[in-house]
């Protein structure tokens, strides 16, 4: 009798039920990182403006510009609570029961009293594909060590305006305490950062399509 093998390629690795999807590497995978996420989550706070992080004032030269607003967090926290929020409304859907809250921690808490059923239906190796990812990536932001991605260059969002907006993983990409700015001088001040990434994503996908 031929052994089913997990769907995720880890060849050594049997299922361990009749009819499901995952192995026990997967699922315990998949365990861990629902643990983990709201650690993580919790930690890229800090990140999202590194002047909550209490360091050495007198530091000068060769520290990291303190005031910035960091876009790669922003949009890594958002992912982790929407991807979330998406799996729960899934199995929510398909259990006939309430998500019991928004948070990140209590959506990781329902999502792992679910792992089961997440184990024995092919969408299990998607859930456990993009859990990997996540914690993968909010770990980046917080650590992103040595050769991490420079700075992500994008096309200024002011109609017209041939200047591009600078804005590195690892610092915001800030020009000054509370703006952003276009190398054409346009700039917007904290406020508008959100409203400015938004429209820095969708000409991104206008590009892409």
């Amino acid at each position: 009798m031929k052994a089913d093998l997990c769907v995720r390629n880890h060849s050594p690795e049997v299922i361990s039920a009749t009819g499901n999807v995952l192995c026990v590497s997967c699922v315990r995978q998949v365990e861990r990182h629902l643990r983990t996420l709201p650690g993580l989550h919790r930690e890229s706070l800090h990140q999202v403006s590194p002047t909550a992080r209490g360091t050495n004032p007198t530091r000068v030269s060769g520290s990291r510009r303190r005031d910035h607003l960091n876009i790669s967090v922003i949009d890594a926290r958002s992912r982790v609570l929407a991807v979330l929020e998406s799996w729960s409304d899934v199995v929510a859907e398909k259990a006939g029961v309430a998500v019991p809250g928004r948070s990140v921690p209590e959506l990781a808490r329902f999502l792992a009293q679910h792992l089961q059923w997440f184990a024995s239906v092919p969408p299990g190796a998607d859930f456990a594909d993009e859990l990997e990812s996540l914690v993968a990536e909010v770990r980046g932001t917080i650590d992103p060590g040595p050769g991490g991605a420079g700075a992500l260059v994008r096309a200024c969002v002011v109609d017209g305006c041939g200047g591009t907006i600078s804005v590195s993983p690892g610092s915001g990409g800030a020009v000054g305490a509370s703006s952003i700015g276009c190398s054409s001088g346009h700039s917007w001040e904290m406020p508008e950062w959100l409203e400015l990434r938004q429209l820095m994503e969708r000409q991104r996908k206008g590009v892409r399509a």
